[in-house]
Formats: structure tokens, sequence, C-alpha cells
């Protein structure tokens, strides 16, 4: 009975051929920690009795979400993640000395790699996916049992095959796809499964793309989403000094799946998630319709905000001005980012079409800090949520699109096609 590249991973982490429902206890490669869940994890490790970490080179903390500190008590959360870090020599422990959100950072330090069994207190997690690892998020605690242990307890989820088909247009993009699939699925349509994603559109997918992709699988439920390793993965690994050699897996032809989607990615557009679910979503057309006025413009996130979301909305807004009534935010995944970012001058053109740049950090997305909305306040955003309140007031609103549609829309002032730019 042949097996998907998910059953497969557990299979070699377990040392036998294990299949969709199984319930495994599997040894873990890395564990991700940032500044909000790792004190949880922290204080039941302690509390467990335990002195040292099982694997002290497979686990990594990143203060990403309230860093540098916006108040006493965030900057006493980070502390406890600092003293960890001193007292166990902690290898991979990365704060303003290294900055990054975290599903953008340990991919660009080679911390994540093909084959990974992968767990984060986080639930963008699954972001990993896209090197062809099984990466999803769990609980603090469940962390703390794998700092203790080395390993955890999973059910191998069943897997749904996402077929992609035909060659994106100019502005769709893989936030586009995911946005698409989770209008189909709702969601809640993947609980507890694992995303595929296959096709013959993923040639045209960079990894930023496929990164965006894996991001929200878990807005539709899903445990995980994950592609196939393939040239476009192995370039960007190539220059990384990854944490360990890289396994490939790949599904057979006869591998069981729970459901096969198929969507004609050739005939999509833009798509832009209303509130107050990512799975509401319309095209851009009908945004455009319905004349939607924006207060705030948003790109960033462990979703948007990496090197190609900066290079479009530079490309988009260079000469340009931001409306009078519109702000705009704008977040790089990383410091690398941001240094590169500002060599090949896209820092430049977006200061000078007034907007803001701040250091890389989760704060606006989650409604923290940078970038809070007022009453009655709207935002298009490059984020993953657009629940009620998430990113200020709750009568706020946010709608999800792509980096360029955002850029746009900044021009504007209201939800804009940058293909009528």
């Amino acid at each position: 009975m042949g097996q998907t590249i998910t059953e497969k991973i557990f299979s070699e982490h377990i040392g036998k051929k294990v299949y969709a429902g199984e319930i495994v206890r599997s040894t873990i490669d890395m564990v991700i920690g940032n500044d909000i869940t790792t004190p949880i994890s922290i204080k039941a490790f302690e509390d467990s009795g335990a002195t040292k970490l099982a694997n002290p080179d497979g686990f990594s903390i990143v203060l990403d979400h309230f860093i540098p500190a916006k108040d006493i008590a965030s900057a006493n959360q980070a502390r406890i993640s600092r003293d960890f870090a001193v007292k166990h020599n902690l290898k991979h422990f990365f704060d303003e000395k290294d900055m990054g959100i975290e599903h953008a950072l340990l991919p660009e330090k080679g911390l994540v790699i093909p084959g990974d069994v992968i767990i984060g207190a986080d639930s963008h997690t699954c972001t990993h996916g896209a090197l062809g690892a099984f990466s999803t998020g769990m609980g603090s605690t469940d962390l703390a049992f794998a700092m203790v242990t080395g390993g955890n307890w999973f059910k191998v989820p069943e897997s749904i095959k996402v077929i992609f088909s035909g060659k994106p247009n100019e502005y769709t993009t893989g936030k586009d796809l995911i946005l698409e699939i989770i209008r189909l699925l709702g969601v809640d349509g993947a609980l507890y499964k694992t995303l595929e994603f296959t096709g013959d559109t993923i040639q045209y997918l960079t990894m930023d793309d496929r990164f965006s992709l894996c991001n929200m699988a878990i807005e539709a439920g899903a445990k995980s989403g994950i592609v196939a390793v393939d040239d476009i993965t192995r370039e960007f690994l190539k220059d990384k000094n990854l944490r360990d050699t890289p396994k490939e897996f790949y599904s057979d032809d006869d591998a069981s799946y729970c459901q096969v989607l198929e969507i004609d990615v050739a005939a999509l557009e833009p798509v832009i998630a209303y509130p107050f679910l990512p799975s509401n979503g319309h095209s851009i057309t009908q945004a455009v319709k319905d004349n939607i006025k924006v207060d705030q413009v948003f790109i960033g996130s462990c979703t948007n905000g990496r090197l190609s979301d900066l290079k479009i909305a530079s490309e988009i807004l260079k000469d340009k001005k931001i409306a009078q009534h519109t702000r705009m935010i704008v977040t790089p995944g990383t410091q690398k980012i941001l240094r590169e970012a500002t060599k090949l001058g896209y820092i430049d053109i977006l200061v000078d079409a007034g907007a803001v740049v701040s250091n890389p950090t989760c704060g606006a997305c989650l409604g923290g800090y940078m970038g809070i909305l007022g009453d009655d306040e709207v935002c298009i955003s490059t984020t993953n949520r657009n629940f009620v309140g998430r990113m200020g007031s709750r009568s706020s609103k946010v709608y999800l699109s792509n980096s360029a549609v955002a850029a746009a829309s900044a021009i504007s002032g209201y939800i804009t096609n940058p293909a009528s730019l």
C-alpha cells in the first residue's frame, strides 16, 4: 500500500511503516518557542524536575511577538526566555541582536529542513511544510514534553491532495491560492488533515509563495501543509548552513487520500478575504465593485513579510504617494530581509511613498502593537487572520490580501486591483 509524504516522514522517524490514523511516538527534529509561549513551556519543564534539554540543538527560541518590549509585562516575559537561554547555553536563541519572525527566520538560518518533524507553540508553525517537512503547532505543555523527552505523540493525519493546474496570472500569488482553498473548504474543512500541495502550478511558485501557502493551512483547520522538494527548494537551501542533511520524500502514486481538490490557477484572480473569517473570500473584481475604503495598509507577518513582498510593493509604489486618508505599515520578516530590501532600494521607495517601516515583529498581526486599529477603522492586510478584533478594536475590520493588492490599495485608499494601475 502506497504512502503519502507525511506518512513516509513519520515512518522514517519511527523506524517502521505507519499510515494515517495511527497514534505514534515520534522523535522531533526542531522545537520552536517564542516570547509568548515559551515561558509556559519553561515553567512546565522546570516543574517536571528536568535539568537539561533532551535535544538542545533541536530547540530554538525566537523573541518576535513583543520585541523590543512594548511594556513592562512583555519585558518580564522575554526575560524568562533570556535567562533560560543563558542557563542552558542555548545555541539557537534569537532576540534583538538577530531579529526575525520565527517562521521567516528559521528557514533563513537553515534550522528547518526537508524530512524534519517540527513542532512549535504557534499555530503557523505549519509554514515550514514548504520545505518538505512535517511541521505543526502544538501547545506550550506539548513543547515542554518535547523539551524533556525529545519527542511527542501524534496521530498521523490523513491527507487532502490539492492539485493546482495552470500558470498564475501576474498578480496571483501563493497567498491567493491558499485563500481560495480556505474559501472552498471553510475554516474547519481540513480539520486535523495535511494539505498536500501538488500539480504543475508548483513549478511557478517561488519559495516565498510556498511559505505563504503552507502558513495558512491552519486557517482551513489543517494540521499541516506540505510541498514536495524540487529544484526550487534545493536552490533555496544551497547557500544555507543546514542543521542536518535533508531527506526528500515523495508520495507514492497509489497513496491514499481522504479528498482530492482541483483548482484552475490560470483562471484565479487575487482573492480578498472579507471580515471576519479567512474563508470569506471574494474576487478582487468584486472587492473593487464594493468600493471599500481603507484607513490602514499592512504588509508583513510570517505570511507575507518576505523580500518578494517588499519588492512587489516597491514596484507598485515607485514614484507614487499613499492616499492622504490612509497610512501604511511595512514589517520585514527578518533583519536580513530588511537589509537586502534596503540595498535594493525597496525601503527608500516605500518610505518616499509615505510608508513607515518597523522592526521584524508579529505585533501588528495579532493586535499587540505597531499598528493597532481604532474603532470602526478598516485595514487591508497581508496577515493570516481577520477575526473580530484581531488587529485592534472589536469594531474594526480586516481584509486579507496579497502584497500587490495591499500596495495598490495604499495609493487609492480603496481596495484596488494592481492590474488597473
